[in-house]
């Protein structure tokens, strides 16, 4: 009964809206959508607000309509951030998107901002009242027109308005403003150093005492100490690189002042076109906004000081933590602009681990992995084991959260041969057997930062560089501890890492490093080459430390030395590693007699 009743109350309720749906437009179907939202008939209210959204309506209307009632749009707003009614909540946020979208339409038109600014400039006081809310609702938008109208008056009123209104566009106006202070108009870069003081806005410190320590002209640098003044008077004494490095690390971390606006999917890089000496805006993704503005900041800290070296090593950070989004680098990079691999292979040890140091601190994998990569291969043991102060940036990557950034250190500073005892050393080898043990095969967790493939590829690379460490009989890297790991390898499932394990055990002298060698080489499952490789690995093992095999092995191996039904190859590489075993003359004197005839 209670079922037939519910369907029977939805029936109806899809016949009413249905009737009172037909021939409304969208004013009406906004309404009803505010109307059955506020008196809880959640029912009827997603079904306007479908109607409301299958219109496809403009962004700007709908936005008008839902400043004719801002007490509804306020309901719609605490409704978007309950879960009541999931389906409501969600077809309420996609309303609200599209009203975001209106409020940006409409206050980057450049028409409407142009008439705003024409409207500033003629206007009694009034008028300019209304012109600068207006010119404030554009934010950044508004700046390039109003810098624009006023290289291109003559009239002193004009000009007056324009000065005016420049201070009182507020914080989002900071960005474009202090890009146009490569004007070469003194008069223009006067005003703007005056408006960012008025402003009073950090951000714009940086800017402001790159004048005061750069430009030719006595009276900005007066202009701009008295901005600098009116935000925050102890950045007298603080120079300009050091400024901009600041905000390079504020826009690193993501500073909430320093976010775009909101109401748009994408945010504006400002330049300064020097030939048409106007503003322009490049759009980027927000994803990596903030790194690619650390980025430019740690390059005017360059500027002001080619000997601020730190700023290098945050610029390298922040192109790795840009490329972590995933995303392609903005258009002004230019098609030939190089990745931030490319940067970390030539900008030298000393900055990449100060981006090392930072990636470990933050506990950025991607920053980490990047850097550590590049100092694999380009740097020595000296330059890999770097300090900054106490710290040792590589060897703490040794304990990083990330498996693969732990590896690849591992990987770096085995690759360097290291001659001198540090006291993470074993760190070094848990790490490279930890990768070793990895196989596509038993990987569970797959994600974007691990997955089969490299899993595979760390324990190659990690077998490899043990190889390497073996055979240079490296005294830092204690192998041994890596000894059970590397037994198992003989029995992996890749010949690659069998033949590799084979080949490092053959270095340690251990009874159990050289037994299973010979057991990998008697192995009938094993691949041919794995078999072949294995006896050499174990003629090997016998030269550096004696025979260590037990006489079953040392039995099963004369076995294959004596038979004629074998593959030829591989009776030659056993009989070579039987030769160098050095077995007693009883076993010796089988193997001649064994093969002669009377």
């Amino acid at each position: 009964m209670f079922k037939k009743r519910n369907w029977v109350v939805i029936m109806i309720a899809g016949i009413l809206f249905t009737t009172a749906a037909s021939g409304q437009n969208l004013e009406d179907e906004w309404n009803d959508f505010l109307h059955y939202t506020k008196i809880g008939r959640l029912d009827l209210a997603k079904g306007y607000a479908q109607a409301v959204l299958q219109r496809e309506p403009d962004p700007v209307k709908l936005l008008e309509l839902s400043e004719k009632n801002p007490a509804g749009y306020a309901i719609l707003v605490k409704v978007s951030e309950t879960a009541a009614d999931t389906e409501l909540t969600e077809l309420t946020k996609k309303i609200l998107e599209v009203i975001e979208t209106g409020k940006f339409i409409r206050r980057a038109d450049p028409k409407t901002i142009v008439q705003e600014v024409n409207r500033l400039m003629v206007s009694n006081a009034r008028g300019k009242l209304l012109a600068v809310e207006r010119l404030q609702n554009a934010g950044e938008y508004a700046i390039m027109y109003m810098l624009d109208a006023m290289q291109e008056t003559t009239d002193e009123d004009e000009l007056s308005n324009l000065i005016w209104g420049l201070s009182q566009i507020g914080r989002s106006s900071v960005r474009p403003l202090v890009s146009a202070l490569q004007t070469n108009d003194i008069a223009i870069k006067a005003e703007i150093i005056k408006a960012l003081g008025k402003i009073a806005y950090p951000q714009a410190l940086a800017y402001l005492k790159y004048i005061v320590e750069s430009d030719n002209s006595d009276e900005l640098r007066s202009l701009a100490t008295e901005s600098i003044k009116q935000i925050d008077p102890a950045a007298i004494n603080v120079s300009a690189a050091q400024l901009f490095f600041r905000l390079a690390e504020n826009y690193y971390y993501h500073i909430q002042s320093l976010a775009p606006a909101e109401d748009a999917d994408f945010a504006n890089i400002w330049f300064w076109d020097t030939e048409k000496n106007r503003l322009y805006r490049e759009e980027v993704d927000k994803k990596y906004f903030h790194e690619l503005m650390a980025m430019r900041s740690c390059e005017w800290a360059l500027k002001a000081d080619p000997q601020f070296a730190t700023a290098i090593g945050l610029w390298q950070a922040s192109f790795f933590k840009a490329e972590s989004a995933g995303k392609q680098m903005p258009k002004y990079f230019g098609a030939a602009h190089p990745k931030a691999s490319v940067y970390a292979t030539t900008i030298g040890p000393e900055y990449l681990h100060q981006a090392l140091a930072r990636a470990v601190r933050d506990n950025n994998a991607y920053v980490a992995l990047g850097v550590i990569e590049a100092l694999a291969t380009t740097a020595g043991e000296k330059s890999l084991l770097y300090r900054i102060g106490t710290v040792q940036p590589l060897v703490q990557a040794l304990t990083f959260d990330d498996k693969a950034v732990r590896y690849s250190a591992a990987i770096a500073i085995a690759a360097a041969g290291p001659t001198e005892n540090f006291a993470e050393s074993s760190l070094v080898t848990k790490n490279l057997a930890e990768a070793l043990a990895h196989n596509a095969r038993n990987i569970t967790e797959k994600t974007n930062d691990w997955n089969g493939e490299l899993a595979d590829s760390y324990a190659l690379r990690s077998a490899q560089v043990m190889l390497k460490l073996a055979e240079t009989k490296n005294q830092v890297i204690d192998l041994s501890l890596a000894g059970n790991i590397l037994i198992d390898a003989t029995k992996d499932s890749r010949p690659e890492i069998q033949v590799l394990a084979g080949r490092i055990l053959a270095r340690l002298k251990s009874p159990e490093a050289q037994r299973s060698i010979a057991k990998m080489a008697l192995e009938e499952t094993n691949d041919m080459t794995v078999r072949i490789t294995a006896f050499d690995s174990l003629a090997i093992s016998a030269k550096f430390n004696a025979r260590l095999l037990e006489n079953e092995s040392i039995d099963a191996i004369y076995a294959l030395v004596s038979s004629r039904q074998i593959n030829p190859e591989l009776r030659t590489a056993a009989a070579a590693a039987f030769g160098a075993l050095n077995l007693p003359s009883d076993k010796v004197k089988n193997l001649i007699l064994d093969q002669g005839r009377t």
